[in-house]
C-alpha cells in the first residue's frame, strides 16, 4: 500500500499540470466553511484597508481616490496570481514614501507618474521570472531595518504640519523641515490639531478585542469626520473625490527621461519586492503554509502594472491586513479578492462621505502608520548588537531620510556585506593548515612519520570547508608556508565544498609563488566542483597531470619517493 496521501498525490498532479498548490482549493476541497472565513477575512481586511488607502493616496500627492485605486488593483490582481494565499496587497507606507517622490518629480506629467509605477509592476514580473525571490530576502537585516525606520520617520515628519492643520509642505523632509522651522503657534489650527491628537489617541489606547470587529484606523476615520462635520467647518478635507470606474492612464514615455524613470521604476520594484516577500515569511509563520516568492512577485508585478494603468498608487504585501485577514479567518486568494470587490463598491458609493474627511485625521493615521513602521525591536537592541551592524543600520536609515532609498539600500548592501565578508574570513582562513616535519593534527601518524622522515623538506598545506572573496586576501598568506628549505609543497583540498573566482586566483597565487622559489608542487583530493572552478580559471595550470592525486597520503607518499 501506498504511503502517499490523497491530498500528497492531488498536489504532485497539480503542480505537473502547472498549477500551484495554492490554488488547489479550485478543484477540490474548497467549501462553505472557508469560503465563510474567506469572507469574514476580506471584509474585515477592507475595512482596515480603506483609511489607510485614502491616507496614502492623499500622502503620495496623487489624490485620496488613487489609493483607493491602487488597493484594489493591487489587492486583487497580486492575490490570485501571487503565490501567498492568505496574503492582502495594497499602498503601504514604504510605496508611498517612493510614489510621493515620484508624483512630485513628474507633477506637471501624471502619466509618466503611473508609467513608472507600469514599469515598476513589469520588473518584478521580471524578478520573478528569472526566480530572484529566494535571493531578494537574503537582505541583511540591518539594511531592512535601516530604511524601514527611515521609511517610517519620513511619513511622521512629512505628516508633522498637516497633523496641525498646515498644508503638506513640497520637497519632503528637507521641504517639511524648512517648513517647520518657519512655523509658528499662531500658524496652529486648534480645531484640526485637537481632531488630530484625538484621533491618535483613539489609535493608541483602542481595545485589542475590538480591532476585528472595528479597526482602530476606521474607528478614529469615522469619529474625526464626524466631529469636524459637527463642529469645525473650516477644518481642511480631503475634497471631491471622483466615482465611478476609473480612466485608463495610458502610458508616456520620454527617451530624454528614461534614465531617471527606470531609476525610480527599480526602487519600487525592489521596494515593492522586499516588503511582499517579509509579508509572505509572516503569513508563512501564521498560517503554518509555505509560499512561492517567485510566483508572489509575479503576482505583486501584474497588480502594480494594473493599479498603474488606472491611475493608482503601487502596492506591495500589508503585513497588519494579512494579519488581520488570517485571524479572521482567510486562508486562500477568495479573501483577497473579497478585500478588492468591497472597497470597489465602496469607491461606487462613498465618494461623497470621503469628501469631508478632515486631512488632520489622516495624518494621524499616518503618524501611527509610520510609529509602527520604525524598527523598535532593533533600536531597543542597540547597546547590545553588533556595533558595525548597528553603524549600518544608521548609515541607511541617514540615507534613507536625506537622499533616496535605492542610494540607501545600495550603500547599505555594500557595507553590510563588507561586515559580513570580515566574519566570513575569519571562519574560513580557520580552514587552512600547515604541517611540516613536526606534524600538526590533520594528520595522520604514518603521514607524519612521512614528514618527519622527510627532514622539513615536505610541507602539507591543507585546505577544508569553503573559501570566498572574503577571505581570499589572507587565504595565498595563510596557505603559502615557510617554503625556507622546502623542496615540495602539498596542496590538499580533500575537504574544500566551494571556492569561487577570488578565492581560486589566491591559489594560484600561492602555486606561482611556490613555482618561482624552485618548489616542486604536487595537488591532492581535487574533485567536483572545486576541480571545476580551479582548472575553469586555470589556477592550477602549472601542476602537471602526473603531480595530481586522488588522497592526500598518496601525494605525501610520492613526495617522499621524489626525495630518495
Amino acid at each position: 500500500m501506498s504511503s502517499v496521501s490523497p491530498a500528497t498525490e492531488k498536489e504532485k498532479t497539480a503542480v505537473q499540470a502547472g498549477l500551484k498548490p495554492s490554488l488547489l482549493f479550485f478543484k477540490d476541497g474548497y467549501g462553505f466553511n472557508q469560503f465563510r472565513g474567506d469572507f469574514f477575512g476580506g471584509v474585515t481586511a477592507a475595512i482596515i484597508a480603506l483609511p489607510l488607502a485614502l491616507a496614502f493616496g492623499v500622502a503620495s500627492g496623487a489624490g485620496a481616490i488613487s489609493g483607493l485605486y491602487g488597493a484594489i488593483a493591487v489587492g486583487f490582481f497580486a492575490t490570485i496570481f501571487g503565490g501567498t494565499p492568505a496574503q492582502i496587497s495594497g499602498p503601504t507606507g514604504p510605496m508611498t514614501v517612493v510614489m510621493a517622490v515620484v508624483v512630485a518629480t513628474h507633477a506637471n506629467n501624471l502619466p509618466e507618474a503611473f508609467a513608472i509605477v507600469i514599469m515598476g509592476g513589469a520588473l518584478q514580473i521580471m524578478f520573478g521570472a528569472m526566480r530572484l525571490g529566494k535571493y531578494i530576502t537574503y537582505t541583511p537585516y540591518s539594511v531592512v531595518s535601516g530604511f524601514m525606520t527611515g521609511i517610517g520617520a519620513i511619513i511622521i515628519i512629512v505628516q508633522l504640519l498637516p497633523f496641525f492643520g498646515a498644508p503638506v509642505a513640497a520637497g519632503g523632509v528637507i521641504g517639511a523641515l524648512h517648513a517647520m522651522s518657519a512655523w509658528r503657534l499662531h500658524d496652529l489650527h486648534i480645531g484640526a490639531a485637537g481632531i488630530a491628537l484625538a484621533a491618535l489617541f483613539m489609535q493608541i489606547v483602542w481595545p485589542k478585542r475590538l480591532q476585528s470587529i472595528f479597526p482602530a484606523p476606521l474607528a478614529a476615520l469615522i469619529a474625526g469626520t464626524i466631529v469636524a462635520a459637527l463642529f469645525f467647518k473650516n477644518i481642511p478635507v480631503i475634497g471631491a473625490v471622483p466615482t465611478g470606474l476609473p480612466q485608463i492612464q495610458l502610458p508616456v514615455l520620454s527617451l530624454t527621461a528614461a534614465p531617471n524613470i527606470l531609476q525610480a521604476a527599480f526602487i519600487l520594484a525592489l521596494l515593492g519586492s522586499i516588503d511582499s516577500l517579509l509579508t509572505s515569511l509572516i503569513a508563512d509563520s501564521v498560517t503554518r503554509k509555505r509560499h512561492d516568492p517567485d510566483m508572489e512577485l509575479i503576482g505583486q508585478g501584474i497588480g502594480n502594472m494594473a493599479a498603474g494603468l488606472i491611475g493608482g498608487l503601487p502596492g506591495a504585501g500589508a503585513t497588519m491586513r494579512t494579519l488581520v485577514n488570517v485571524r479572521a479567518g482567510g486562508r486562500t486568494p477568495v479573501s483577497g479578492a473579497i478585500h478588492a470587490l468591497v472597497l470597489l463598491l465602496i469607491v461606487f458609493g462613498l465618494g461623497p462621505l470621503v469628501a469631508q474627511v478632515p486631512q488632520a485625521v489622516l495624518a494621524a493615521i499616518l503618524l501611527k502608520v509610520g510609529w509602527d513602521i520604525i524598527d523598535w525591536r532593533y533600536l531597543k537592541r542597540m547597546q547590545s548588537a553588533p556595533r558595525e551592524k548597528f553603524i549600518v543600520m544608521l548609515i541607511t536609515f541617514a540615507l534613507t531620510v536625506f537622499v533616496d532609498l535605492i542610494t540607501a539600500v545600495g550603500v547599505g548592501i555594500i557595507l553590510a556585506s563588507f561586515v559580513n565578508a570580515k566574519s566570513i574570513a575569519e571562519q574560513q582562513l580557520k580552514g587552512v593548515g600547515v604541517a611540516g616535519a613536526d606534524g600538526a593534527g590533520f594528520l595522520d601518524e604514518e603521514e607524519r612519520m612521512v614528514l618527519r622522515a622527510a627532514g622539513g623538506r615536505i610541507i602539507v598545506s591543507s585546505l577544508s570547508g569553503s573559501f570566498s572573496y572574503a577571505s581570499a586576501r589572507d587565504l595565498a598568506r595563510r596557505a603559502s608556508p615557510e617554503l625556507t628549505g622546502v623542496d615540495i609543497v602539498v596542496y590538499d583540498f580533500s575537504d574544500v565544498g566551494f571556492i569561487d573566482t577570488s578565492a581560486a586566483l589566491a591559489i594560484e597565487e600561492c602555486v606561482g609563488l611556490a613555482f618561482e622559489n624552485g618548489q616542486k608542487v604536487l595537488v591532492s583530493g581535487l574533485s567536483g566542483p572545486v576541480a571545476r572552478a580551479l582548472d575553469g580559471l586555470g589556477a592550477l595550470d602549472r601542476v602537471a597531470p602526473t603531480d595530481r592525486f586522488a588522497s592526500r597520503r598518496q601525494a605525501i607518499e610520492a613526495a617522499a619517493a621524489r626525495l630518495a
